[in-house]
């Protein structure tokens, strides 16, 4: 699945360098025999995100480059989307961080608290990510639009190392979501609607489907 997710992310037409950021030996093992860059991280990482800060050190990443983090459980998808994350970067000098969303097809989601669901204002600024159904739809003959979050996020690096020295906050607490702490502390992340889907793996069922599809195709 990792090596799914790697020689992804090479087809990117954007990306410079692609690297394996793990707490664990196995892995770095894995991205060897596969001819996979790695760098082996600490084990007491609090997120992903912190992970991808750690990773930015030891690879000596200067402050006004742009890194994209892209979960180890997406072995679909689209090296396109690596583009899509970093243009609102690209766009605005300011702005420190972006990610993905994808508008909810299957109703099985909707309320799966696997899938994390995001609420964004009108100039496509996050205002929230919940595991809960967000928005609730109150009046049940209205229809509501629901978008989920994809594990694919861009950063300028000084903004990483920034994220990294805040504490862990409320509500990313809670809901176990890093993003969370971005927002707290008032960072503005911006969203970017993709047309592609990204399946997680998340469980053995989710495997067996992933593996389904890339036998089909």
């Amino acid at each position: 699945m990792i090596q799914h997710v790697y020689e992804r992310a090479c087809r990117s037409a954007t990306a410079r360098r692609v690297c394996l950021a793990t707490d664990d030996e196995r892995i770095m093992e894995a991205a060897r025999k596969f001819g996979g860059e790695a760098v082996l991280t600490s084990e007491h990482q609090r997120s992903g995100t912190d992970r991808v800060a750690e990773a930015a050190d030891l690879l000596g990443l200067d402050d006004h480059e742009l890194v994209v983090n892209i979960q180890g459980d997406q072995p679909l998808f689209g090296p396109i989307q690596i583009d899509q994350v970093l243009e609102p970067l690209a766009e605005d000098p300011d702005l420190p961080m972006s990610t993905l969303i994808y508008r909810i097809t299957n109703p099985a989601e909707i309320d799966d608290p696997n899938i994390v669901k995001t609420v964004f204002d009108r100039a496509g600024r996050a205002l929230y990510f919940s595991r809960a159904t967000i928005p609730h739809l109150r009046d049940s003959s209205g229809t509501v639009d629901y978008y989920k979050h994809h594990g694919i996020y861009a950063y300028r690096r000084h903004f990483l190392r920034t994220f990294s020295q805040w504490p862990t906050s409320t509500l990313e607490e809670i809901e176990k979501l890093e993003q969370l702490r971005a927002l707290e502390h008032g960072a503005a992340i911006r969203i970017v609607i993709s047309d592609l889907d990204s399946l997680e793996v998340d469980t053995p069922a989710d495997a067996r489907k992933v593996e389904r599809i890339l036998k089909g195709r």
